[in-house]
């Protein structure tokens, strides 16, 4: 059996997973910047005092500081959240002025602030398509393998053979997207499209919950309905087939963090589930453990997060900025300056109160709290 990692492995394997996909995710805004001829001042990877550090021929300073959580890309001229130009940077000699963020047209700006979560996305598709290339593509085909007895499957009519068309309105083409849109709906009735000897039905199920631990004692809270696929195919995949494919990984796995993100929201799954910083990094070493090809998709999933959450229309994330931007693009002029700083401040504290709570949440599924409350008592 595989031993839980220590504090040492796992903070390692939790450096070595965060720190470049913030790099990569910066890099991107910082490329697409440069190409639209806007100056980097700063290039950091983590907040706080610089530990370390270099400045460019083109006067970028490149520094790491000793907060690895997180990192930035300030660009000249963007100095407020709001991004609004300031009666210092008017009286900027034109030539300055020009290689400020501000300066861009509204395309370009967007353009480099998408292309932080854009890279994050692309990072991924890259991994996967080097996993696909060297192991095969895992399918598992839609057909029922097993019916477990006395399941909700059973009572509400599945039978072996059945080929799953649908789940709702999704259509699904592998057997591990029932898996994944099940586990969130325990208690919650759901209706399946089917088929069965030529003909389509509907079946209606309710998930029962099931709570697991795996190999490292994480507590995981599952909808399932008691069916089992049949033996899974590792399909090779041409150097034309393995983009395709890669996209295909990565839409999946969005599409599971939406769903799973709108359960949240309608209050059908507790907020308890929400994981930070702390729950990343025990996932990373016990990943590490698992062997390279483990730790390389987890790494690949926590990008595909990094880019998804930057991409929610919160102020202070990539979202926000973007959410201005359509803004302005509709109304023909940028959203006060006042509305904007005030957005980015509830912002701010809202991100800080997240970070907080979950922080909490993973502290919770260690059991501090009912260890201090038992020294208490």
């Amino acid at each position: 059996m595989i031993e839980t990692p220590g504090f040492i492995w796992t903070l390692l394997f939790f450096l070595l997973a965060i720190g470049p996909l913030v790099f990569v995710h910066e890099l991107g805004h910082y490329l697409v910047g440069r190409w639209c001829g806007v100056k980097a001042e700063v290039f950091s990877i983590g907040f706080g005092r610089e530990i370390t550090g270099w400045t460019d021929k083109r006067g970028t300073r490149w520094k790491i500081g000793w907060m690895p959580l997180g990192g930035y890309v300030r660009f000249a001229g963007d100095m407020s959240a709001a991004s609004e130009p300031s009666e210092e940077w008017k009286a900027l000699p034109e030539a300055e002025r020009n290689r400020t963020f501000q300066s861009k047209t509204l395309w370009q700006r967007a353009l480099i602030v998408v292309a932080g979560p854009v890279t994050n996305f692309l990072l991924a598709i890259v991994i996967f398509m080097g996993i696909f290339a060297v192991y095969g593509q895992t399918k598992t085909p839609t057909v029922v393998g097993s019916v477990v007895a006395g399941s909700p499957a059973e009572k509400a009519g599945f039978v072996v053979g059945d080929k799953i068309l649908a789940v709702g309105d999704s259509e699904i083409s592998e057997f591990g997207q029932v898996s994944d849109i099940v586990a969130l709906r325990p208690g919650m009735v759901m209706s399946f499209l089917i088929e069965r000897g030529g003909t389509e039905q509907r079946i209606t199920v309710v998930p029962g919950l099931k709570i697991i631990k795996d190999r490292f004692g994480n507590e995981i809270r599952l909808g399932q309905i008691g069916l089992g696929s049949v033996m899974p195919v590792s399909v090779s995949l041409s150097p034309l087939e393995l983009p395709g494919a890669a996209v295909a990984q990565t839409v999946r796995v969005v599409k599971s963090m939406v769903d799973g993100l709108v359960q949240i929201i309608m209050g059908r799954i507790s907020v308890k589930e929400l994981g930070g910083p702390i729950k990343i990094a025990q996932y990373s070493g016990q990943s590490a453990t698992l062997g390279f090809v483990a730790f390389i998709g987890f790494v690949a999933l926590i990008s595909i997060n990094l880019g998804f959450i930057n991409l929610l229309p919160i102020p202070t994330l990539d979202g926000g900025h973007l959410f201005f931007y359509g803004v302005e693009a509709i109304i023909r002029r940028p959203v006060s300056m006042v509305v904007q700083e005030w957005a980015y401040r509830s912002g701010f504290f809202s991100l800080m109160a997240l970070m907080l709570f979950v922080t909490f949440n993973d502290l919770a599924s260690f059991g501090l709290w009912n260890r201090l409350t038992g020294l208490i008592g």
